[in-house]
């Protein structure tokens, strides 16, 4: 069996290890978007398709079994074409999305729809950001006026000059991000509801400095997915794969 895993994950990575382990032929697609990127298990191409169309053909190009999305739960455009050129092929889908977070009891948290809005509301709860939000996303606070401390994997392009830029890959530990909230005396977390463990330590840091959290709500499953199969864990996926291949082989 042959899949083709559209990744950059962590789960992504999980799987291919998990199922190249199991026999099975993975083709891993990165975007190519990070530097010095941690590869997955098996077989690696990097850049992207060319839109729906783009995959399409490749697909048509490079037969495979099942084609699974497993990219970020913020790669919508991914994944829209994703569900658009399997449309045109008939090559099996599967969506692997993390699930998101959920807040505590002890939790002050807050929600804006897009960055635009979370800068809109940002200067109502504090005025020493942190700002967790990628590269991407990054100008739409940079005429908040407020301070703020911009941690990223990937330095943007250009350089922003409105804020103090920090370059770091986690996971991270609580007592760091503890650590880090004290010494630049941040009073508001800003970050995307990524889910997942990888990052989530300066949700803890921020619940346990009393601190307010502005998430950015994730962009809605784009239309045509209705009927397209969605887990939220590796094991799920694995389980996916492991009945494609019954299924083919019957």
């Amino acid at each position: 069996m042959k899949v083709l895993l559209l990744g950059g994950t962590g789960e992504a990575r999980e799987l291919a290890r998990v199922l190249v382990g199991a026999g099975v032929d993975v083709v891993s697609s990165l975007a190519g978007r990070t530097t010095q990127a941690r590869l997955p298990v098996g077989e690696v191409r990097t850049g992207g398709f060319g839109g729906a169309d783009g995959l399409a053909g490749w697909l048509r190009d490079h037969p495979v079994d099942a084609v699974i999305d497993a990219t970020h739960p913020f790669a919508a455009t991914m994944t829209a074409h994703a569900a658009t050129a399997v449309r045109g092929t008939g090559v099996p889908l599967l969506v692997l999305r993390r699930p998101g977070w959920t807040a505590g009891p002890d939790d002050n948290w807050h929600w804006a729809d897009s960055a635009a809005e979370a800068a809109e509301l940002l200067p109502t709860l504090g005025s020493r950001v942190f700002l967790t939000i990628g590269r991407q996303g990054l100008a739409a606070f940079a005429s908040t006026g407020l301070w703020t401390l911009a941690r990223c994997v990937d330095a943007p392009e250009p350089r922003p000059s409105w804020c103090t830029l920090i370059l770091a890959r986690g996971p991270f530990a609580v007592a760091d991000e503890i650590g880090l909230l004290r010494e630049h005396s941040i009073d508001v977390l800003v970050t995307k509801d990524s889910g997942g463990s990888q990052t989530a330590a300066k949700l803890t840091a921020a619940r346990e400095l009393d601190l307010p959290v502005l998430i950015i709500r994730r962009p809605p499953l784009p239309a045509g997915l209705e009927t397209v199969e969605s887990v939220e864990s590796v094991a799920e996926a694995v389980g996916w794969v492991m009945r494609m291949g019954g299924s083919s082989s019957d």
